[in-house]
């Protein structure tokens, strides 16, 4: 055991200094990078460009002044993206003497060619009313609830309309009812009631009972 402390000691310190070199690497590689993107014409800072690490998940979007500042590696790539310009990217060098680097990044507006399109007036002012007088404006909500809340739609509605859960469970509930009620006799005939021949003279005059 006395033999091994030595053995577990120089190990020990190997692996601390290894450590102590691929920490001192990866720190010597962190780049602080500083920057300010402007037009290539007239050079005038360009606000909100979306400046990002390929590869990455880092990223970062330039003040009102063009001005922006992220973190990067020696040899990253960095794009520049606006929807007005067009799209730049450089390479940090790996080079670089000390941890911040400092650019200045052009940009060049992107244009966009729109096919042709020709405007054309009216032949004649009682065209353009004629025009106007006979185009359907769709219905907004408004309409189509006030639609939806008449009598007669609301009839249609009920009719066309099947009955959810609840109203099938409370209709089969009131036929279980009747029936129990009227157990061992003969149910009462609607047709010696008055007040359904009522109903039923006021839905044939509605039209109720059309074909639709």
């Amino acid at each position: 055991m006395k033999k091994l402390l030595p053995l577990l000691f120089v190990f020990s310190f190997f692996l601390s200094k290894q450590s102590h070199a691929q920490f001192e690497t990866v720190k010597d590689s962190v780049v602080q990078l500083y920057g300010i993107v402007m037009t290539a014409d007239s050079l005038v800072g360009i606000p909100a460009v979306s400046v990002s690490i390929k590869g990455t998940t880092r990223g970062t979007v330039t003040n009102n002044q063009g001005v922006f500042s992220i973190v990067a590696l020696k040899g990253d790539v960095v794009e520049f993206t606006h929807v007005s310009y067009k799209p730049k990217s450089i390479t940090v060098p790996r080079n670089i003497p000390g941890n911040q680097y400092n650019i200045v990044q052009l940009m060049v507006e992107d244009t966009f060619y729109l096919p042709a399109t020709i405007i054309k007036p009216r032949p004649s002012p009682e065209q353009f009313a004629r025009d106007f007088a006979n185009t359907k404006v769709p219905d907004d909500d408004i309409e189509i609830a006030r639609q939806n809340n008449d009598a007669a739609k609301r009839r249609i509605l009920l009719q066309s309309t099947p009955s959810d859960g609840g109203g099938a469970t409370a209709m089969q509930f009131r036929n279980i009812a009747n029936r129990a009620v009227y157990q061992g006799q003969i149910p009462p005939m609607n047709i010696f009631n008055p007040a359904a021949w009522s109903e039923f003279i006021k839905a044939w005059k509605r039209g109720d009972f059309k074909s639709k």
